[in-house]
């Protein structure tokens, strides 16, 4: 059974997915603007947290209040999601941002697992953060290796099968085989 090739798309657009709604939701709450104290009341707003998303991204929201909120009006804007998202699309996630909104947005734990595990490896140009990009070509690389490992398998067990248990005292070339039946 072939392995599921890493899918980096579906991870940013889950979180993109995920921020829409829980920007729309909560913003749809308070109609004085989505400032911190309204996030730190949605946290507790069981109509809020108990929607898939609604608790992991406001609390993201929440712990990334000052960043998020570029323009500093102490409201976090629709313009200001969309260049969060904008800025994840272009320049990856972090680490802890799989780790917090990894979840949320349907990702498999499996997966989330996979990237986090491997989060070095598929950040090629080290800056701390993955592209989709990075986590869909490091997909791509692990199963071609995970393939020449296979196929190199397979001609090592088709060998000894060929051979046999005798094969330590046949002295011929390797291009020989084919030939072996001729001179027995």
């Amino acid at each position: 059974m072939a392995s599921k090739r890493l899918d980096g798309s579906s991870l940013f657009s889950g979180i993109n997915s995920g921020l829409t709604n829980s920007f729309s939701l909560l913003s749809s709450q308070y109609s004085d603007g989505l400032t911190i104290e309204n996030l730190n009341a949605a946290l507790t707003n069981k109509n809020i947290t108990n929607t898939a998303y609604g608790a992991t991204f406001a609390s993201y929201l929440t712990n990334n209040f000052n960043s998020v909120d570029a323009n500093r009006d102490g409201k976090i804007s629709a313009d200001e999601i969309q260049k969060l998202m904008n800025n994840i699309a272009t320049q990856g996630l972090t680490r802890e941002q799989i780790m917090s909104l990894g979840t949320a947005n349907g990702m498999t734990n499996s997966l989330q697992q996979t990237v986090l595990e491997h989060f070095n490896d598929i950040d090629t140009n080290h800056d701390g953060k993955v592209t989709s990009q990075e986590i869909s070509a490091y997909g791509i690389n692990s199963q071609a290796e995970k393939q020449k490992i296979a196929d190199k398998n397979r001609v090592i067990n088709n060998m000894s099968l060929f051979y046999g248990e005798s094969s330590d005292k046949y002295e011929g070339s390797m291009l020989d085989y084919r030939y072996l039946d001729d001179k027995s």
